[in-house]
């Protein structure tokens, strides 16, 4: 395998992690009361959103589409 496709991967797995971690945030009690209040998630938890969807479209497009042999 390519080490394209093996960074592309690692990738697209942290990029989970992190849209699981921002929906872990989101949940929280204190998440919640901030939310229903402003309107809004925190900074933090937009952030996880944001680089969660983002590393793991690079990944995605690493792994389907790197360098092949």
């Amino acid at each position: 395998m390519h080490p394209v496709r093996i960074v592309g991967i690692v990738a697209l797995v942290v990029g989970i992690s992190l849209i699981a971690l921002g929906y872990n945030a989101s949940q929280s009690l204190t998440e919640e009361l901030s939310e229903s209040l402003t309107g809004r998630y925190s900074d933090a938890t937009t952030w996880y959103f944001i680089g969660g969807v983002a590393s793991a479209t690079l990944g995605l497009l690493l792994a389907v589409f790197g360098k092949k042999r």
